[in-house]
């Protein structure tokens, strides 16, 4: 598996929500708190892609685990159906 990369705001998709972020010749400076920006810890830290997870951790640089499990036998239930979807199925109960 490959290793887990923390996100750094000179990323292209890394994005301050308060508009703090003043980048200053090898790092970014926050003008919010007046100190370096550190992503691990900041709660107005966002990603574009949506890829930003807790503690700073870049999401594309994580491979997925896929797990299958066996599906359930449903013995003898049904699902009663009201409003919208009772219209569309036309039937109180559906298997």
């Amino acid at each position: 598996m490959a290793q887990t990369k923390t996100c750094s705001p000179t990323c292209q998709s890394f994005k301050c929500a308060k508009n703090a972020a003043v980048y200053r010749r090898e790092d970014v400076w926050c003008r919010w708190t007046e100190e370096a920006c550190n992503v691990a810890n900041c709660t107005y830290a966002l990603c574009l892609k949506r890829r930003l997870l807790p503690r700073g951790i870049c999401g594309e640089t994580i491979k997925r685990k896929t797990v299958e499990k066996e599906p359930e036998q449903v013995v003898g239930s049904t699902i009663k159906l009201r409003g919208r979807a009772l219209r569309k199925i036309g039937e109180k109960e559906v298997f």
